[in-house]
């Protein structure tokens, strides 16, 4: 895909990223759903994101930091560029930066039902939307996001059955 993704996997949470062997693995799928994502969405080519997976504690500062919220969260987005803006001197729109705690994943697993995997691909589709300009602070753009997800998963699912 022509997106440009790039994946950092702290030290620290290498324990808590199972089923994924080890980090160059998570960095690789994590690349393809964003990728994915911004193709659903049909994101300029240009398009660059950054991920990070982080330690809880570094989520809940960020959280505190910028959200002004107590404690983790398991998806922050910060948006940078506008996806609509033209390249820059490299040749990126880059819309922003997803930071994920897996550790609040592993937790939401047991919550939702869901595994590690399928709670990381809607984290990842849910900060990778945030960045397009959707929210959820209104009920209607809630449930216009929702949709999205939804839609975006299905397809991924769909797409990935053998």
């Amino acid at each position: 895909m022509p997106y440009r993704v790039d994946v950092t996997v702290e030290e620290d949470v290498l324990d808590l990223i199972a089923p994924f062997p080890d980090a160059e693995t998570l960095d690789a799928h994590a690349s393809e759903m964003v990728s994915f994502a911004l193709a659903q969405e049909q994101a300029d080519a240009a398009t660059a994101v950054s991920v990070a997976f982080v330690s809880i504690e570094e989520i809940a500062d960020l959280n505190g930091r910028y959200r002004g919220k107590e404690g983790p969260t398991d998806v922050l987005s910060f948006p940078l560029d506008d996806p609509t803006d033209a390249p820059d001197d490299e040749g990126d729109i880059t819309i922003g930066d997803i930071i994920i705690s897996p550790a609040v994943a592993v937790k939401q697993n047991a919550e939702y039902g869901t595994t590690f995997p399928e709670e990381i691909d809607l984290l990842l589709t849910h900060g990778t939307l945030h960045l397009l300009g959707y929210d959820h602070i209104e009920d209607d753009e809630a449930e216009q996001m929702e949709a999205r997800e939804k839609a975006i998963l299905s397809a991924w699912e769909q797409a990935h059955r053998s």
